[in-house]
């Protein structure tokens, strides 16, 4: 029960957090209803744990917590995978910037 509290908690946080980077343009409208649904199965999932092993037994996983596992897993590379993409391409736009500063010098 105490859990189920602090988790509930640390949702609401991470939900206020959320809004106000979508208030400040931050974040997309996509993104913040992304992660509205996000928190909302978390809590779903904190406040119902049996329903993440009728899930996982319906997937033909042993337990509610290793489909968690796995899927969290899955997502956390997904995300590595997203973010080393956009680094690269912003390592080219800075290379092509920096290239023509660089020319725009010599020119001078």
């Amino acid at each position: 029960m105490l859990i189920q509290i602090i988790l509930s908690v640390f949702v609401v946080v991470a939900l206020i957090n959320t809004w106000q980077r979508f208030r400040s343009k931050e974040i997309t409208g996509l993104a913040l209803i992304v992660w509205i649904l996000f928190w909302a199965v978390v809590v779903l999932v904190v406040w119902r744990p049996g329903l993440s092993t009728e899930l996982a037994n319906f997937l033909g996983v042993g337990r509610g917590a290793d489909l968690l596992f796995y899927f969290s897993i899955a997502l956390l590379f997904y995300l590595i995978f997203r973010l080393t993409v956009k680094m690269e391409k912003m390592e080219r736009n800075i290379t092509k910037l920096v290239r023509e500063i660089s020319y725009k010098k010599e020119d001078k």
